[in-house]
């Protein structure tokens, strides 16, 4: 893209039906390079659709997605440019059971980025050293804890060099115990300049990392603005319940 200032993904009245009950309304968004979106509400408000729209998990009926001045569209082309720069970490993991760690993390390259045996390794390496499990290389996931299967995830994203990630409800799945690691590994990508949208609950992470706060109930952006503003002030009644909610807890 020439214009630097371009923003990296745009929505633009993204709406999204299932059924008869609409999930996402009119939704417009922007996320500009480097930038650490976290997107919260209460559960059924569209945020797990809003991003498994951007990689077209899901698919939207009306309005455009935008990413990296690729339009998303039907066009396979257009699907796997959007793909390859778009990596997605799950509440659920969805590692290959059957597969060792280094092998669910070298499969992708290989198959995909056409990466040989060798490269492929030193990547997931290279990754597994990042989210510190390298020691657990050789292991099938269920010998792994949710909270290292879950760094296993992410460094399964980071081997194909998605340039963005999109987290839909990463710790939600996790002990307590276990949801500190995750953050902490997910910290240090923000701070690499890694473009990141996160939907969580987590708020102290939000706080601590987000560019931006993104707020929707019933299937609407109703907030946006940073954390410092929407924690102190924030300008919707519904965003101040929500928080006053979650923080009290």
């Amino acid at each position: 893209m020439t214009d630097q200032a371009a923003p990296v993904i745009e929505m633009r009245g993204v709406s999204k039906f299932f059924g008869d009950f609409q999930a996402l309304k009119s939704v417009d968004l922007q996320v500009a390079r480097g930038e650490r979106v976290v997107v919260c509400g209460p559960s059924g408000s569209g945020k797990s659709t809003l991003i498994r729209c951007i990689n077209r998990l899901e698919e939207h009926e009306s309005g455009e997605i935008i990413v990296e001045g690729t339009t998303l569209s039907d066009d396979p082309a257009s699907l796997d440019k959007i793909r390859g720069a778009v990596g997605m970490v799950f509440q659920q993991f969805n590692l290959f059971p059957h597969l060792t760690v280094r092998e669910n993390l070298t499969l992708g390259p290989r198959r995909v980025l056409g990466l040989s045996e060798a490269e492929a390794d030193a990547r997931a390496m290279t990754y597994l050293e990042r989210v510190r499990i390298p020691d657990q290389a050789d292991k099938l996931p269920r010998q792994l804890s949710g909270g290292q299967q879950q760094r296993v995830a992410i460094a399964r994203s980071l081997c194909m060099e998605s340039r963005i990630l999109l987290f839909d409800e990463p710790t939600s799945a996790l002990d307590p115990e276990m949801i500190a690691e995750v953050l902490e590994v997910m910290t240090e990508l923000a701070t690499s300049g890694m473009t990141m949208i996160v939907v969580t609950h987590e708020m102290g992470f939000a706080r601590k990392v987000a560019d931006k706060m993104v707020f929707m109930d019933q299937g609407e952006v109703v907030e946006v603005g940073p954390p410092e503003q929407v924690f102190t002030a924030p300008k919707s009644k519904r965003f101040a319940t929500f928080l006053n909610q979650i923080l009290n807890h």
